[in-house]
């Protein structure tokens, strides 16, 4: 292979975005895929369309590509993540792709919660693929906190599951991460990464409220079965890998109405 291209799924979400720009600051090729089929005029970036769901454009958009660092996700569908993790494997296995590097989430493997079980299936497919692989767990992203507030707080109670806590870490210092795992060499499964402070779900609600400037209540709710006892007994932190760096508070500070 001539060029060490490295090609990131997702490139348009809240992660993808941050890992798009730290690719480009490398120096090194960088091709970004998305379904869109208008694509974005983007200097030092190629980007593709392909759909990972269907593996249309795949093959094209795989060719000559040594890493790519896997940042898509339906999270209003995530049942299609598994067609999608299958299409990705065999296309890149055509492809000849060195390196397929993952982002999942914290506690994925100790809480048996929907979404989470389709990121525990998609981290065996890739680990069973033949394909060198690198996969980075990590906690709460401020962005999808700042999203899910926005919208619970339409009604008049902010609900947060009960005896819950979490661990907020920057996106942008998780794309640092991923960026770095991918110009190395395959790792398999490495340490986890969290933020630096430790969080109960209802006060990260309230100190949110207070930055937006809005009025509700906060209603701690317990989160039944399986699922909510794994949110109680901490599943989503990672205490002893708490290597993030911006705090929640600095993230609610560059929030705040002006």
């Amino acid at each position: 292979m001539s060029e060490n291209v490295i090609l990131v799924t997702g490139a348009t979400g809240v992660l993808g975005r941050e890992v798009l720009e730290r690719v480009r600051r490398t120096g090194l090729p960088v091709r970004a895929m998305t379904r869109r089929a208008t694509l974005p005029e983007d200097p030092g970036v190629t980007w593709v369309t392909a759909d990972l769901q269907t593996g249309a454009g795949l093959d094209a958009a795989f060719d000559g590509v040594a890493t790519i660092i896997h940042c898509a996700s339906d999270t209003r569908k995530p049942k299609h993540d598994i067609p999608g993790w299958r299409h990705l494997l065999d296309a890149a296995k055509r492809a000849g792709v060195g390196h397929i590097v993952n982002i999942s989430i914290v506690g994925v493997d100790r809480i048996p919660y929907s979404y989470y079980k389709i990121k525990v299936a998609g981290e065996r497919l890739l680990a069973e693929s033949g394909i060198p692989w690198t996969n980075l767990r990590a906690t709460q992203f401020p962005d999808l906190l700042n999203r899910a507030f926005g919208v619970l707080s339409k009604a008049p109670f902010v609900l947060v599951p009960s005896r819950t806590v979490c661990q907020p870490v920057d996106q942008g210092e998780v794309a640092d991460r991923l960026v770095e795992l991918a110009q190395d060499a395959p790792a398999g499964r490495v340490a986890d990464m969290g933020g630096p402070h430790i969080y109960r779900a209802a006060d990260l609600a309230r100190s949110w409220l207070k930055a937006v400037g809005r009025r509700r209540w906060v209603l701690p709710v317990r989160v039944p079965g399986k699922a909510g006892a794994g949110f109680r007994a901490g599943g989503l932190v990672t205490r002893e890998n708490a290597v993030g760096v911006r705090t929640w508070e600095e993230y609610l500070a560059a929030k705040a109405p002006r």
